[in-house]
């Protein structure tokens, strides 16, 4: 097991590898009573850690909700808290999140919620999961208006990142996590970015790639919880990516918005002469060789609106973390409408 702490106000361990999962029993060992949160494709995943937790002295049920982004509104989280009614659930319990990103991510802002803020442990099932939605304590549910508005920070106890759960996940969902992974070496990591390019699946090298992704995030997060300063960097190629999301109604993949994203963002940087032609290039070299998308086709002036709403913006400033040389992020502020609409036209499915 490979085993990465997330320090800050309430440190935890993001425990990396196969049977990961067993250790809820430790983690949750003296707990009355958990909630195992899931959606149907993981009953499986979830009668698994019932049965851990109840060999371990807790009273566990599983609760289920929608699979995917569909978990995430304020009507399920509704229907969860009277599940959790229904359990008497307590303050001193614990709520459990097993499933890929949109799972943990509801999980973690049920815990957040349920008598202001119960513990809980994430389980993630994908890839996206285990780099990203998992670990640090960004809870959320979406909104009309945009993805992941209505949230809270709250770090979760323990992360199992069960590698085993990768052995299943369908090829196109692996690939959109990996899209999390090469944003790590992109902005702190370039060994990522060495791996990637000797093994573009990144099948040969996951609990490495796994590994070092995680401690990209656990030494943000763990200076700064609340996004207010480096932290941010994380976000790299997210502020285009969750616009697409959200015109695509989440029908995109979060990872194949980040690939297209990534590769905006490097163009924005190369119009500001922050990258190089060669470093601009490399994004979409390398993206391209992961079989994610560098293209998209899309309304540019929706997704202007759309990302002047995005969390990273600041009145209706645009913001976008973009990088000063390759592993150097820097925010750049309200930058000119050229450099935009000339990004934009290098992702563009149009002059492809």
């Amino acid at each position: 097991m490979r085993r990465v702490t997330v320090a800050g106000p309430t440190p935890y361990e993001v425990v990396i590898g196969p049977s990961a999962q067993v250790e809820l029993g430790i983690v949750l060992a003296g707990t009355a009573k958990a909630a195992v949160v899931h959606a149907p494709p993981l009953a499986a995943a979830a009668g698994a850690a019932v049965e851990i937790l109840q060999s371990a002295g807790v009273a566990a049920e599983a609760v289920v909700v929608p699979d995917g982004e569909a978990a995430k509104t304020a009507e399920v989280a509704a229907q969860a808290w009277e599940e959790f009614g229904r359990l008497g659930l307590t303050r001193s319990d614990a709520v459990v999140g097993i499933g890929g990103g949109a799972v943990t991510d509801l999980a973690g802002f049920l815990a957040a919620t349920w008598t202001r803020g119960v513990r809980v442990v994430q389980v993630p099932t994908s890839l996206l999961g285990m780099v990203d939605a998992a670990v640090g304590g960004k809870t959320g549910i979406n909104t009309a208006a945009g993805k992941n508005l209505v949230g809270a920070f709250h770090p979760p106890a323990a992360v199992l990142a069960d590698t085993d759960a990768l052995s299943g996940l369908p090829e196109a969902e692996f690939r959109s996590g990996l899209a999390e992974v090469v944003k790590c070496g992109f902005i702190a990591d370039a060994t990522i970015l060495d791996l990637l390019d000797a093994d573009p699946t990144g099948r040969r090298d996951t609990e490495e790639l796994v590994a070092r992704a995680v401690q990209v995030k656990a030494d943000a997060v763990g200076e700064d919880l609340y996004d207010l300063g480096r932290r941010e960097f994380l976000n790299y190629g997210h502020t285009l990516a969750h616009a697409i999301e959200r015109v695509e109604d989440f029908g995109w993949r979060h990872g194949e918005a980040v690939a297209v994203g990534l590769v905006f963002a490097a163009e924005l940087a190369g119009q500001a002469r922050l990258l190089t032609r060669a470093e601009v290039d490399r994004h979409r070299t390398l993206i391209d060789a992961m079989a994610l998308p560098t293209r998209y086709d899309g309304d540019w002036s929706r997704l202007q609106s759309v990302m002047r709403v995005d969390k990273k913006a600041r009145g209706a400033t645009l913001r976008f973390v973009v990088l000063d040389g390759l592993g150097n992020p820097t925010i750049l502020t309200d930058p000119d409408q050229a450099w935009l609409d000339a990004a934009w036209a290098a992702v563009s499915e149009e002059n492809a």
